[in-house]
C-alpha cells in the first residue's frame, strides 16, 4: 500500500509548491499560535491558493476554542483537521469534518485504550512525548506502538529521508508526517529535502515494506 505523505508548517508560497512537485500528499498548516511555525487562517488561505486538487489541506489545532476552528473552517478550505492537545472525542466530532488525534507516546500510554477512545477519528497519528506540544523533532521508541493498534496510523516525530524508510518497514503507518526534517530552519522548508523525504518513502513502498 502506498505510504501517503503530510508536509507540515509550511509558511511560505514557494516551499508549497516544492512539497507539492516533491509529492506530497497533504499540507499542514499550523494554525496554533505558539508555534514557531504559526500561520494565520487569512495567510493559510493564500498558501492554499497554491495547492491543486486531490491535495489534502490540514489544519493543525491545539486546545482552541471551538469558535475559534470554525472560524478557521469558514475562511480556510480544511480537508483534515489535527488535534494535537488534550481534545475529547466531542470535541473532535463536533465539526462534522474528518479528524486526526494526535498521542504523545511515552511509557505507560495504553495507545489501544487511547485509540479506541477516538474510534471514529481518520487516523492515530504518534508522535514523541516533550514539554508542551507538538514532538519537537524528536524520534520516539517505536517499539511502544501495539501490533493490534486499531485503526490507520500516521507515524510523525522525528522523520527524516534518512529514517523514514527504516520506520515504514518496522511500522508499516498508513502515512508519515514530517516538519522539522524537511527544514532549514522553523517553518522554513529545504526543499532537497523535501523531494529526499518523499523519494524514501517510495523507495520503502517499493521494497514492499521487506527488510
Amino acid at each position: 500500500m502506498k505510504t501517503r505523505i503530510k508536509i507540515c508548517g509550511l509558511t511560505r508560497e514557494a516551499d508549497v509548491e516544492a512539497a507539492v512537485e516533491a509529492g506530497a500528499d497533504a499540507i499542514g498548516f499550523v494554525l496554533y499560535p505558539a508555534s514557531p511555525r504559526y500561520v494565520t487562517p487569512r495567510r493559510a488561505a493564500e498558501l492554499a491558493k497554491r495547492i491543486p486538487p486531490f491535495v489534502d489541506i490540514v489544519g493543525l489545532f491545539v486546545n482552541e476554542a471551538s469558535e475559534v476552528v470554525r472560524a478557521a473552517c469558514s475562511e480556510l478550505p480544511i480537508n483534515l483537521l489535527q488535534f494535537h492537545g488534550d481534545e475529547d472525542a466531542a470535541y473532535c466530532r463536533q465539526f462534522a469534518r474528518p479528524w486526526l488525534r494526535a498521542a504523545r507516546v511515552r511509557p505507560g500510554l495504553d495507545l489501544v485504550e487511547f485509540a479506541r477512545s477516538y474510534h471514529d477519528a481518520r487516523g492515530l497519528l504518534l508522535d514523541a512525548f516533550v514539554e508542551g506540544y507538538g514532538g519537537g523533532g524528536h524520534v520516539f521508541d517505536w517499539t511502544l506502538i501495539p501490533p493490534d493498534l486499531p485503526g490507520y496510523l500516521v507515524l510523525s516525530g522525528g522523520l527524516h529521508d534518512a529514517n523514514v524508510g527504516d520506520a515504514i518497514r518496522r511500522v508499516r503507518p498508513a502515512a508519515v508526517d514530517v516538519s522539522s526534517g524537511v527544514e532549514v530552519s522553523k517553518g522554513i522548508k529545504d526543499h532537497d529535502k523535501m523531494r529526499a523525504f518523499v523519494a524514501a518513502v517510495r523507495a520503502a513502498d517499493a521494497a514492499g515494506g521487506e527488510g
